[in-house]
């Protein structure tokens, strides 16, 4: 039986005014633990820091030792995919693995678009904490690889 859902659903970009807000998580493979280091903090700050020229802001985010989570606003012509991948091309160059044998992450990534400041509001609560979780640090704000580059507001 072929079912008929009428109209195809609405672009993004028809829905989201100013672009959707995702949370994305990505991964190093088999959760290899570089990237809580300077240097690979450096370069995400860098990196971030230069969002117009992908039409893209990266708002709040944390670097735990395996994984990245973070918060990233793009314009109607952001791809995440892409950028995503220039982002850990420019990690592993910092962790000094570029040229290193072998996986260095794990394919793809975790992306979430948020629908509602309270979303935004648990994701963050929930991500911050990570660090202090894992017993990396005996509070959240004590964790040296966070920040927020730009302030994106939900609304």
């Amino acid at each position: 039986m072929k079912r008929d859902f009428g109209r195809r659903p609405l672009r993004l970009d028809r829905i989201f005014a100013t672009g959707p807000l995702y949370f994305v998580t990505f991964c190093t493979h088999e959760r290899q633990r570089f990237l809580a280091k300077d240097a690979v903090h450096t370069a995400f700050v860098l990196f971030a820091k230069r969002g117009d020229e992908f039409n893209v802001a990266v708002g709040r985010y944390v670097i735990m030792p395996d994984h990245v989570h973070l918060f990233v606003r793009g314009g109607h012509d952001f791809r995440l995919g892409p950028w995503i991948g220039a982002l850990k091309q420019t990690l592993a160059k910092a962790a000094r693995l570029y040229r290193a044998k072998g996986q260095i992450w794990e394919e793809g990534f975790f992306d979430h678009v948020l629908r509602s400041n309270e979303s935004y509001s648990q994701k963050w609560t929930y991500v911050r904490e990570n660090p202090a979780r894992a017993g990396l640090v005996k509070s959240a704000k004590d964790w040296a690889y966070q920040g927020e580059i730009v302030y994106i507001d939900r609304a």
